[in-house]
């Protein structure tokens, strides 16, 4: 986990900081070439100076954002793995297990979505 996230979940308790960094290890191990920056109170991932994905925590889940575009495209599969999800995010309880082929399925596709992008939103 990136130094720069640590201030971000701090607050929580070690079980819930535990599974985040889980997540965040994980993001990073399979995309080193990731930014990590934290903006807005968010810690999130920027690959080339656009916004690839952020991981929001929160007292009883944490919010995955991959933008309207990536839960618009993926709202099945998300609720499929049985989170549910507004508009810009879906919510990952901490007990719940990480479905991680399907985070990796909205990275890669926000990756090829957005390569020829040169700002940091959509």
């Amino acid at each position: 986990m990136k130094d720069i996230f640590k201030k971000s979940i701090d607050s929580l308790d070690e079980t819930k900081q535990e599974k985040l960094k889980e997540v965040f290890d994980w993001i990073e191990k399979h995309y080193p070439e990731f930014e990590g920056q934290v903006k807005w109170s968010t810690p999130l991932y920027v690959k080339d100076g656009s916004f690839m994905i952020g991981i929001k925590p929160s007292k009883h889940h944490f919010s995955v954002n991959p933008e309207a575009k990536g839960i618009e495209k993926f709202s099945e599969k998300i609720k499929n793995a049985g989170y549910s999800h507004e508009k810009m995010t879906y919510k990952v309880k901490y007990t719940d297990d990480m479905n991680y082929d399907l985070l990796k399925e909205i990275i890669d596709f926000n990756i090829e979505d957005k390569k020829h992008l040169d700002t940091f939103w959509r």
